[in-house]
């Protein structure tokens, strides 16, 4: 493998369990951290027989040419990549891809995360500052176990509200009631709005800010496979038509996303993942009493 000094290229310089299915690595990629902007994606292989994993850029550090990633293990190639420690090293890791957020000043603006979408609405939030604008974040997850960041997020905003579904933390309750309140209490002055997360998340608050005509965008990179425009996995209709997130994205605005068209895409697969998850939990099973059975 190629290196770069003493690093090899793509290696892990460090690992962060952040909940039991949430992990953050810092990974070795100069050329990407080099060029590397808020919005943007890399799309990772833990070896050369693995699946191509897109991951929104949670991080970048263009001095120390790193690049931060989390990633939520959800499948079989996340849960793999979750093995992976410090000194082991990705196959490949492509990018930066995709186009990145339009960084302007536009006045007072909202980002909302949920969930593991917290890591790549942190560098918008960040780049919406730099810019001049009074950034109010909202982020969001089931209970606090899943949070991470809240600090980050603190630096990032002009202000923070933080949520939990069941109420174990902070203000209980989804993400979209405060927006709501937001958008109530300060008609005409909300600007844009940001929205990564879950999908069911982004659309409810696509429903949310439509009635009051404000700007929405939605990264909907969770639903690339190939990241090249090839394969037609991450079709995306719009009103305008059909759209590829990978290379026509990954951000969207949301009032023209067909929502329920997305939605249900996302489970056309779930019964092969499903069984790639067995598998592999299979084979773990039998490397781990082989390894015992050596010893």
């Amino acid at each position: 493998m190629a290196t770069k000094g003493r690093l090899s290229v793509y290696e892990i310089l460090s690992k962060e369990v952040l909940s039991d299915v949430n992990k953050l690595m810092v990974v070795s990629a100069p050329e990407v951290a080099r060029k590397a902007r808020a919005g943007q994606f890399v799309i990772v292989r833990t070896d050369e027989r693995s699946e191509r994993i897109p991951l929104t850029i949670a991080d970048y550090d263009r001095e120390v040419g790193t690049i931060t990633i989390i990633f939520q293990e959800v499948g079989k190639s996340t849960m793999q990549m979750g093995t992976m420690e410090p000194g082991e090293a990705f196959a490949t890791f492509t990018g930066p891809l995709g186009h990145p957020t339009e960084i302007e000043n536009y006045g007072t603006v909202v980002c909302v995360g949920g969930g593991v979408g917290i890591a790549p609405i942190y560098p918008i939030a960040r780049a919406l500052k730099e810019a001049g604008n009074v950034v109010i974040s909202i982020i969001g997850a089931r209970n606090k176990e899943l949070l991470f960041w809240e600090e980050k997020m603190r630096t990032a905003s002009s202000q923070l509200i933080v949520c939990t579904d069941d109420g174990s933390y902070a203000r209980k309750g989804f993400v979209t009631e405060p927006l709501k309140e937001l958008l109530e209490e300060r008609p005409g002055e909300i600007a844009r709005v940001w929205a990564i997360g879950p999908a069911i998340m982004m659309k409810v608050v696509s429903l949310t800010t439509k009635p009051y005509n404000v700007p929405t965008i939605v990264s909907l990179n969770t639903i690339m496979i190939d990241g090249t425009g090839m394969c037609g996995g991450c079709r995306v209709l719009l009103e305008e038509g059909a759209q590829f997130v990978c290379v026509d994205g990954p951000e969207f605005d949301a009032h023209k996303v067909d929502w329920d068209n997305l939605l249900a895409r996302q489970q056309f697969y779930r019964e092969e993942e499903r069984v790639a998850v067995e598998h592999w939990e299979h084979e773990c099973r039998l490397e781990g009493a082989l390894a015992e059975g050596g010893a």
